[in-house]
Order: C-alpha cells, then sequence, then structure tokens
C-alpha cells in the first residue's frame, strides 16, 4: 500500500488553495490541500505499524512550526506545476530530514521545497498564461502547524489519514 506524510494547513488556506484546485488540479478530489513532509512510500500492513511507531518517535523531538506561505510558484520546466511557496524554517528542515533517516527509508528523492500545489498537469501553453495570472493575485499567509499526518492511497486514488501526530516535543 502506498504512504505519505503531510501536514495540512488551514481551512482558509485550504479554501484559497481549492479555489484554484477545482480548476487546474485534476487530484483535487483525491487529496486536501497539503505540504508533503515524507513523499509516498510503500508499505505493508506489519511494516506501516513500526514505521508509523518510528515517525512517533521521530515527532516527539519537533515542536509546532510556522508555515508561511509567501508567493506562487512552479516547478517549470521540470514539470508544470504551481504552487503556493512555503517559506523553510530550521524546524520544517529538520522535522523533513528526520523523516528521511535511514530507519524510515532514507534520504529523499527530491530536493525538499516545501509547497502546497494549486495546479499541475498542465499543458506548457496552459500552464504559463495561469502561471502568470496566478503569480499577480499573490499570497501571504502565516500560521503554525502543531500536528502531522500519515496517510494512505485508497484503490480509488484518493488519499485518507492512516494516524495523526502531535508536535509537541522538546528538541533540548
Amino acid at each position: 500500500m502506498k504512504y505519505g506524510v503531510v501536514a495540512f494547513p488551514s481551512k482558509k488556506l485550504q479554501d484559497l488553495a481549492n479555489s484554484y484546485r477545482k480548476r487546474y488540479d485534476p487530484h483535487y478530489s483525491l487529496i486536501t490541500p497539503h505540504m508533503t513532509l515524507k513523499g509516498v512510500f510503500e508499505a505493508n500492513d506489519e511494516e506501516i505499524e513500526e514505521l508509523s511507531r518510528k515517525i512517533g518517535e521521530v515527532v516527539k523531538k519537533h515542536r509546532a512550526f510556522p508555515l508561511h506561505a509567501t508567493r506562487i510558484s512552479s516547478f517549470s520546466p521540470v514539470t508544470n506545476a504551481i504552487y503556493f511557496k512555503v517559506e523553510p524554517n530550521e524546524e520544517m528542515l529538520s522535522l523533513h530530514k528526520d523523516l528521511h533517516s535511514d530507519e524510515l527509508g532514507g534520504a529523499a528523492e527530491y530536493a525538499f521545497v516545501p509547497h502546497i500545489t494549486i495546479a499541475q498537469k498542465m499543458a506548457s501553453g496552459e500552464h504559463d498564461d495561469i502561471f502568470g495570472q496566478l503569480r499577480m493575485a499573490g499570497v501571504d499567509h502565516k500560521e503554525m502547524i502543531d500536528r502531522l499526518h500519515l496517510l494512505y492511497q485508497l484503490e480509488d486514488g484518493s488519499w485518507t489519514v492512516y494516524e495523526t501526530f502531535r508536535l509537541n516535543g522538546d528538541k533540548s
């Protein structure tokens, strides 16, 4: 089964993201707007029990962190995805690093670019047009993230919460 670890932003930011996603993201109905902290990985029922326990141990070491969506950006030309850029901070980067320890499957497949996707899988011309429009609209949103969610993918392709972890740890 496929799993991943994400942070869900507040309803306010989700509603803003969804105002774009419903038009420009074919995954709109499959997953709530989110910031991925550990990308998709495979695990069976026994493995996920152990991985969930290990994620819980990692999360105990971390505090809530600020999420600041500062602008609209794109992964073009690598992929025609448009997103809310989230400013990285020390706590977020440390948490991401700890979620990619050898015990939890090792290094991330891609460099960590904190973001919330609002559009994807568009033709290049459409991407360029939409990106130009959205970039002018901009975004500036701040909030605190105090929990992470281990998700799993259902047979229909949608994602649902397997377990929720509170970020209330202390690294001292």
